[in-house]
C-alpha cells in the first residue's frame, strides 16, 4: 500500500487533518477532500503558489497527520515490539534496491509506503519530515548520503534498516542476517538500526559462520571465495550497457582485491584475516552463486563432508528459508552438470551445497540465492518485519 504524498497537492484545511486532492492516493481508511470541505480550506496551489517553504510545511503537516493515523496495536509472542499497521519511507526508491524493496512492501498486508513524489525525493527538509516521523525506514543510498540520512533521523523513533555499507562492522548497529546465530533475529528484534548485509556477503558468511562457531574451521585459516552475479547487482548503469549496448559476455572485477565486502566477511565470520574474493559478472540478469573451494587438510582433525553437511542441518534447522541439499546432490544439477544461479529469482530463499571428493580431500562448498532476493533487498523486507514485530515471511516469495 502507498500513501503518495504530494506537497503541492495537499490542501490545508482551517481546522483538522490536511487531506489528498483528487486522485492522490493516501493511508489506507484515510479521508479525501470532498467538495463540501474544500470551501474554507487553503489549495497550497492556489493560495501559496511559488512558496517552497510552504510547500515544505504542508509536506511535513501531512506527514505528521499520516504517521498519527495508527492500526490498533496486537500482541506479538517472542518479539520485543508490539506490531500494528506501520508506515515505512524507502529513501533511495528509484533506484534498484529501493524498486526491489518497494515492490515487495506493496504485497505487504501491514505496511503503508510512504513515498514522495520524484520532485522531492531529493529536497532535505522532505526527507527529514518523512526519516523522523515514519515508523521505520530503509535506506537505499550510498554510504555517505545513508549517514547524513541517519543524522537527519537523530533521537526521533524511526528504525532503519540500512543496505549500504556504511554500518555493516559498527559495535552501534545490528548485523541484520537473522539466521547468522543464535540470538540474532532476537537482536535484530530489539534493535532499532540494523544494518542489511552485502549480497556477496550474505552467501559466504552463510557458508563459513557455521564452521568456523562449531570450531571446524580455525579462525586463522586462509580463505578464498568466488562468486558470480547477475548483471542487476551493478545497479541502473550495469543494467543499461548489458541491456542496451555492447558488453562482455562474463567478466570478473575487484581486481584491486578490496572489495566493499571483505570486512563484513571477516568480522561477521570471526576470521583473523580476510578472504582473497574474486567476484565476476555474467550476462543473466538475476542470481547468484558464492564458493569457497577448501582442503579437508585445512579443517580441525577429523572433519569430513558428512560432519560439514551435519553441522549446517544443525546450524538452520527450522529456518524458513534456508536450506541444506544433501553432499554430492544430483538432484541439484542442471543436465547433471551444472548449478544454475537464477534457480531461485524472486525468492528469499538461500540453498547451500557441499561437494565433495574425500579420496583426493577437497571440499567445494557453494550457496546460491538471488541477488535481488535474500542476498538484498528481500533481507530488507525480512528484516523490517522482524523489527517491526509482523511475521518474518510477510511481503516475499517464500
Amino acid at each position: 500500500m502507498e500513501a503518495l504524498l504530494d506537497p503541492v497537492a495537499f490542501m490545508l484545511p482551517s481546522a483538522g487533518a490536511p487531506h489528498l486532492r483528487g486522485g492522490q492516493a493516501a493511508a489506507s481508511g484515510s479521508t479525501r477532500a470532498t467538495s463540501s470541505q474544500a470551501a474554507g480550506e487553503l489549495s497550497v496551489n492556489q493560495g501559496l503558489a511559488g512558496s517552497p517553504a510552504a510547500a515544505t510545511v504542508s509536506f511535513v503537516l501531512a506527514v505528521g497527520w499520516l504517521v498519527g493515523r495508527r492500526h490498533p496495536r496486537r500482541s506479538v509472542v517472542g518479539s520485543s515490539r508490539t506490531a500494528r499497521g506501520a508506515v515505512v519511507f524507502i529513501d533511495g526508491e528509484a533506484g534498484t534496491t529501493g524498486l526491489q524493496v518497494r515492490e515487495r512492501l506493496e504485497k505487504h498486508p501491514e505496511i503503508d509506503i510512504l513515498s514522495l513524489p520524484a520532485e522531492y525525493r531529493k529536497d532535505d527538509a522532505a526527507r527529514h519530515a518523512a526519516l523522523r516521523s515514519a515508523d521505520a525506514a530503509v535506506l537505499c543510498l550510498p554510504d555517505e548520503a545513508a549517514r547524513a540520512a541517519v543524522e537527519m533521523v537523530g533521537d526521533a523513533d524511526t528504525v532503519i534498516v540500512d543496505a549500504s555499507t556504511a554500518f555493516r562492522v559498527s559495535d552501534e548497529w545490528t548485523y541484520g542476517f537473522p539466521e547468522l546465530t543464535g540470538g540474532q533475529r532476537e537482536a535484530i528484534a530489539a534493535s532499532k538500526r540494523i544494518s542489511n548485509p552485502g549480497c556477496y556477503a550474505t552467501g559466504f558468511i552463510s557458508l563459513m559462520r557455521p564452521l568456523v562457531e562449531r570450531g571446524m574451521v580455525p579462525p586463522e585459516t586462509l580463505l578464498t571465495t568466488s562468486a558470480i552475479s547477475g548483471y542487476s547487482g551493478g545497479g541502473k548503469g550495469l543494467i543499461d550497457i548489458y541491456e542496451n549496448g555492447p558488453h562482455e559476455p562474463w567478466g570478473t572485477y575487484g581486481l584491486g582485491l578490496n572489495h566493499k565486502h571483505l570486512a563484513e566477511m571477516r568480522q561477521w565470520v570471526g576470521l583473523a584475516e580476510e578472504p582473497i574474493f574474486c567476484p565476476a559478472v555474467a550476462d543473466f540478469k538475476q542470481g547468484m552463486v558464492v564458493s569457497v573451494p577448501l582442503r579437508l587438510s585445512q579443517l580441525s582433525p577429523g572433519v569430513t563432508a558428512a560432519s560439514l553437511h551435519s553441522t549446517f542441518c544443525d546450524h538452520y534447522a527450522g529456518q524458513r528459508f534456508v536450506s541444506v541439499a544433501p553432499v554430492n546432490s544430483p538432484d541439484a544439477l542442471e543436465r547433471g552438470a551444472f548449478i544454475r544461479p537464477d534457480t531461485l529469482n524472486n525468492t528469499n530463499k538461500l540453498e547451500i551445497f557441499i561437494f565433495a571428493n574425500e579420496e583426493k580431500g577437497t571440499v567445494w562448498l557453494m550457496s546460491r540465492l538471488d541477488n535481488l532476493g535474500k542476498a538484498t533487498s528481500g533481507q530488507c523486507v525480512q528484516n523490517l518485519n522482524i523489527a517491526l514485530g509482523f511475521d518474518e515471511g510477510t511481503g516475499l516469495e517464500a
